[in-house]
């Protein structure tokens, strides 16, 4: 049923032109933003989405940037999902991985930012 509904999406194909999405990454993706025209520009959709990080302040105390715990989970899941399978299979997204890597972040967290930099580039494609 969801090959189907795909079918009769046009940017369908667009979407799972990139590495690392599927029939059903698509599906989550496009069920949750449509053909984002909700969204001004990528930073509202990854806002949205839940992978732009938060500033987390209180007065005049700022304690930096964190992980967002709000947003459309299954959103989020999908793109962390297809950023984890691109950093494995795809050269390009490999790279930015190790540098993120190399920089002292976590697997979750350097994941998180190619997830990000993804989104970028899906918001474009749609």
């Amino acid at each position: 049923q969801v090959e189907e509904m795909l079918d009769d999406f046009p940017l369908a194909e667009v979407l799972m032109s990139m590495p690392g999405v599927g029939i059903k990454t698509a599906a989550n993706i496009l069920l949750a933003v449509g053909d984002c025209s909700d969204f001004p520009d990528a930073a509202h959709l990854a806002a949205y989405a839940g992978i732009a990080p938060v500033t987390r302040r209180s007065g005049t105390s700022i304690r930096g940037e964190f992980p967002a715990r709000s947003g459309n989970k299954r959103l989020k899941n999908a793109l962390f999902r297809s950023a984890w399978v691109a950093s494995n299979c795809h050269e390009a997204s490999r790279a930015y991985y190790a540098k993120k890597r190399a920089e002292g972040k976590r697997h979750n967290a350097a994941v998180m930012c190619l997830a990000r930099r993804r989104c970028n580039v899906i918001f474009a494609m749609l």
